[in-house]
């Protein structure tokens, strides 16, 4: 039983488009009004980023701050965090992952 080859396909050279249509002007990013309330954290929350009122990014910037002066990431793998006293009581863990900051700091926030 003979198969029967294919041609290759052929690849031409994209043709450009006329430009008769103007480009579209490009839409600045509104900033999404719930990242910028102010949030209180609680005690546990300000003993390392203060205690007034920020918003939800301002928290997670400060909490960096923190974790970069206090030299607690892993130093194996940065992406996780080695608690020290003050944040072993805000994780309630001693060791967490960059990505369950954010979701674990909703908890200290109101």
């Amino acid at each position: 039983m003979a198969t029967a080859k294919k041609a290759p396909a052929k690849t031409a050279p994209a043709a450009k488009a006329p430009a008769t249509k103007a480009a579209a002007p490009a839409k600045k990013r509104t900033p999404n009004a719930a990242f910028m309330k102010a949030l209180t954290p609680s005690p546990a929350l300000a003993a390392v980023v203060g205690s007034a009122p920020l918003p939800r990014t301002e928290i997670i910037s400060k909490l960096w701050v923190y974790i970069k002066a206090n030299n607690l990431q892993d130093a194996a793998n940065k992406r996780n965090i080695n608690a020290d006293a003050k944040l072993k009581d805000l994780f309630g863990k001693p060791q967490v992952s960059m990505f369950e900051l954010a979701g674990l700091i909703g908890k200290h926030v109101k």
